[in-house]
């Protein structure tokens, strides 16, 4: 087992492996830029070391400089959490030639899946279902139109760097073709240095299901289950659930079976979610993997009862995985908690918590770096906490979950926990009858009222 961890990360991830750390007898660095300098994964790691001003070049994502943090504490691996250089090929070979463990997958599974593009054609010879689309990238506007019209309409762009929605675009009719070709390439170019494209069918009111897997170095692959990532908005989350409201046990074992294959078929190592996109007949399709602890992962964790960052941390040591697959007891739901005006087209909100009170009870997770007078620094992303609940059944868990949300305090800054409370009051969102787009036609015109 590791002496001492190095975590290339901030915020309530880098907390959230620190306490797992702790549990095990693992030493653990934090690093930090000089905006983050009062966070509190600095405060509880054993060592904490400056990388540099608050831009994420110059510091999260500057390679050398976390490195430069591993040799002068002596540190044996690297945590890299999710985002930054968590699915960063070359960091993780930088890593290996200094003889570092990245607790992660190897460079080549990350190539193999990292880029969509890579992905998509390895997993069509894994057999696993992929949506119809172009045969890698698009030579040109010429090619894809033409490809565009031989699939129908609609049908969708989508960058092959892509993230958080980047570099996407719907085509609803072949008209509008050229100018959305045009708009996903410059997008696609100032977002990732890259304007490749490719095309596929636009599935119409799918739900977003990823399946948590787990790999050792020996081959054995299992899945945790699944989670239902369906409430996004501009393709980012906002709210996940397990299980997912959409599932049969049919389902489960179909879609189960397909992540596993395509573990197996890379020979994945670590933990990851292999995610697919769901049509409204139950139909699914392979839409991407991500190689990396997603943020979603404590849903996972309430109804399996099982520390996936531990699971990590003994897959990159060596262990081998002793059970098998994973399926819920019981519901989980996370709601993000961002800095964001939900009634104001989501406007980040950074400045100082004035008054920081989390929910607490039975059933009731709060994972958070923040606290009263901490500054929310502008140059990150918005997420401040993620709020947790679990129950018997998903009745229970959304009943806890308003009951949750009444709690949490947060003021001197705007947070989408109002959207959320009236999220939870929806008589659709009640029933599960959701999709991705679900938030298009969302009423959010004014700030309802609630209890402070």
């Amino acid at each position: 087992m590791f002496d001492k961890v190095l975590i290339a990360n901030r915020g309530e991830i880098s907390l959230r492996i620190i306490r797992t750390c702790r549990e095990m007898g693992i030493k653990t660095v934090a690093v930090y830029s000089t905006a983050d300098k009062d966070s509190l994964h600095v405060r509880f790691a054993d060592e904490a070391v400056c990388i540099g001003p608050p831009k994420s070049s110059d510091s999260y994502l500057s390679i050398p400089r976390i490195m430069a943090a591993v040799e002068i504490t002596n540190a044996d691996a690297i945590h890299p959490g999710y985002g930054f250089l968590a699915e960063n090929a070359d960091f993780a070979e930088v890593c290996a030639e200094y003889g570092i463990k990245f607790i992660g997958p190897t460079p080549e599974q990350i190539r193999k899946m990292g880029d969509k593009i890579t992905a998509k054609d390895t997993l069509v010879k894994a057999g696993v279902p992929v949506i119809p689309g172009s045969d890698g990238l698009l030579r040109d506007g010429k090619q894809g139109r033409k490809l565009a019209k031989e699939i129908g309409s609609p049908v969708i762009l989508k960058a092959t760097a892509g993230g958080g929605g980047k570099g996407m675009r719907i085509v609803w009719e072949d008209k509008e073709f050229n100018r959305q070709w045009e708009m996903a390439r410059k997008e696609a170019k100032a977002a990732f240095g890259n304007d490749g494209i490719y095309l596929e069918k636009f599935v119409e009111e799918p739900r977003h299901i990823e399946f948590q897997i787990a790999g050792d170095q020996k081959g054995k692959v299992v899945h945790l289950s699944e989670r239902d990532c369906s409430i996004q908005r501009r393709h980012q989350k906002l709210v996940e659930e397990c299980p997912s409201p959409f599932m049969t046990d049919e389902l489960r074992k179909a879609m189960g079976e397909a992540a596993i294959l395509a573990g197996e078929f890379i020979q994945y190592e670590g933990v990851g979610t292999v995610e697919f996109l769901v049509d409204k007949h139950r139909n699914f399709y392979f839409m991407e993997m991500n190689t990396r602890i997603q943020v979603e992962h404590p849903v996972t964790e309430e109804v399996i009862d099982h520390d996936l960052i531990k699971e990590q941390i003994k897959i990159a040591a060596g262990e081998v995985i002793t059970g098998g697959n994973y399926f819920p007891s019981g519901h989980a739901m996370e709601c993000r908690i961002n800095a964001e005006d939900p009634f104001n087209n989501f406007r980040p909100s950074p400045g100082t918590i004035r008054s920081f009170h989390s929910s607490k009870g039975h059933g009731v997770r709060v994972d958070t770096h923040v606290y009263s007078g901490y500054s929310i620094p502008p140059y990150y992303d918005s997420m401040i906490a993620k709020l947790i609940c679990r129950a018997r059944t998903r009745e229970e868990c959304i009943t806890k979950m308003e009951r949750a949300l009444d709690e949490f305090i947060i003021e001197g800054v705007k947070t989408t926990v109002p959207f959320h409370q009236r999220l939870m009051r929806d008589p659709e969102f009640r029933a599960g009858n959701y999709h991705t787009g679900f938030l298009n036609t969302f009423d959010l015109s004014e700030e309802p009222n609630h209890k402070k």
